[in-house]
This record gives C-alpha cells, sequence and structure tokens, in this order.
C-alpha cells in the first residue's frame, strides 16, 4: 500500500513539475539576469570613467597651450601703430 502512494506521488510530481525545482530555477534565471544587468552596468561605468579621464587630459593640454599663448603673447613686444585685423 504505501509502495502504491510512493508510486502515485512520484508519477504526480513527476507530471507536475516539482516545486522547489521551479522555485529554484526562477531564482537562478533571475540572479544570472540580474549578474547580466550588474555586469552591464559596470561595463557602462568603466567606459565613461574611461571617456572622462580622456576628456580631461584633452581640456588640461589645451589649458596649458592657452596659458603658454598668453605668456608668449604679454611677453611679446608691443608695436606702436600697428593696425589690428583680427574680427572683434
Amino acid at each position: 500500500m504505501l509502495r502504491d502512494q510512493e508510486k502515485n506521488l512520484s508519477l504526480t510530481s513527476k507530471t507536475q513539475g516539482n516545486p522547489a525545482e521551479s522555485l529554484f530555477s526562477k531564482a537562478r534565471t533571475q540572479s544570472m539576469s540580474l549578474n547580466r544587468i550588474v555586469s552591464e552596468q559596470d561595463a557602462v561605468s568603466q567606459a565613461r570613467e574611461a571617456k572622462t579621464a580622456r576628456l580631461r587630459e584633452l581640456r588640461l593640454e589645451k589649458e596649458a597651450e592657452d596659458r603658454a599663448a598668453a605668456a608668449a603673447l604679454a611677453a611679446s613686444p608691443k608695436q606702436v601703430g600697428a593696425k589690428r585685423t583680427g574680427k572683434r
């Protein structure tokens, strides 16, 4: 009698699916999705940091060039009576 109940239980659990397996599978799928999302966010963050660093370097180079040009302009002798040809 006990064997028949075990057989019936075994058959019904196989046809209905194991709820523990189903929950585990769902949790595993959610975990994998979360890991993928976190990985994508990390990649975006690293790309943003790299771009920010590159732009900062370019800005600092330009500022240094501008300071050097301003210093060179200030150090050059001024010509008296020279016409300016630049636009205002």
